[in-house]
């Protein structure tokens, strides 16, 4: 009698394997961004690219930002609906960074 173990093969395309498990947690719905600028203006207008992004993926989407006391610096937390929405979000912010 033989037994076949299937083990994770790797990708073809990036060579790393995973199972959605471990991409998609259950309960990780907020994701945190972080911006720089010189001055408040232009932190809110490139919080309010993120922002816009975020209403695609979820038009329920919370948020909360924090300003450093310099106004140089920007974080805010998104809460969206679910771990897969958030997913998607952080997929999508790649188009925004430099």
């Amino acid at each position: 009698m033989t037994s076949e173990v299937e083990q994770n093969v790797p990708c073809d395309a990036c060579g790393c394997s995973a199972e959605m498990g471990f991409v998609i947690k259950e309960g990780d719905d907020v994701a945190e961004v972080s911006i720089f600028a010189e001055n408040k203006a232009q932190l809110e207008t490139e919080f309010a690219n993120y922002l816009s992004l975020a209403k695609e993926v979820c038009d329920e989407v919370e948020h909360s930002i924090k300003l450093s006391e310099d106004e140089k610096e920007l974080h805010a937390r998104l809460k969206f609906s679910c771990s897969a929405e958030k997913l998607i979000y952080e997929l999508k912010t790649r188009s925004l960074t430099r």
